[in-house]
């Protein structure tokens, strides 16, 4: 049995679950809707304030499809109850970052500045204090398509190991390298 799939989803008082004849999920709450579809073979079933997820068989494919689809729906159940928020820091000399609606301008260091536009799920905000790297925050219900926009503006200017510049998650440890030692 997998760990993760036998798991029941507890839901809040105010969520909303409807499970569709053609096998969509679909959760609304204080932070939104969100839906996805499950694959046929996947039981799921809504009893009390529980959501169950059910395999029919032993096979391989079963197996591995059974935790994911109980992530993806408790995902979008702490998605609409809480949200998710992910931070990015601009780590270089003249870095900056500006949000104007869903319009995303940053400066990283080439010829021009880069506009990125944000979907409408994610809201965005950009912090830049004195004497401190300047912060991106991104917020939304959805947490695959907020790591995906994360992943996008980090890959705009990835960190580089020796000086440790570039778009780095709040928090993350960059493994520095030893640049050329002198020699005589």
């Amino acid at each position: 049995m997998s760990r993760i799939g036998k798991l029941p989803i507890s839901l809040p008082n105010d969520i909303q679950v409807t499970i569709s004849d053609d096998n969509t999920v679909t959760v609304k709450g204080p932070k939104g809707t969100l839906s996805t579809p499950i694959d046929r073979d996947i039981i799921v079933k809504q009893e009390d304030n529980q959501i169950v997820v059910e395999r029919p068989t032993e096979q391989k494919r079963h197996k591995a499809m059974h935790g994911l689809y109980r992530s993806l729906i408790n995902n979008m159940v702490v998605g609409v109850t809480q949200g998710y928020k992910e931070q990015l820091e601009l780590v270089g000399v003249g870095y900056k970052a500006t949000v104007q609606g869903k319009v995303l301008e940053l400066a990283l260091g080439y010829s021009h500045n880069i506009f990125l536009t944000l979907p409408e799920e994610v809201l965005a905000s950009a912090v830049t204090e004195k004497g401190k790297a300047p912060v991106i925050t991104l917020e939304s219900n959805d947490k695959q398509l907020i790591g995906q926009v994360a992943a996008k503006i980090r890959s705009l200017r990835k960190v580089e190991p020796y000086k440790g510049k570039g778009i780095r998650f709040v928090g993350e440890v960059v493994r520095r390298k030893a640049g050329k030692t002198a020699s005589k």
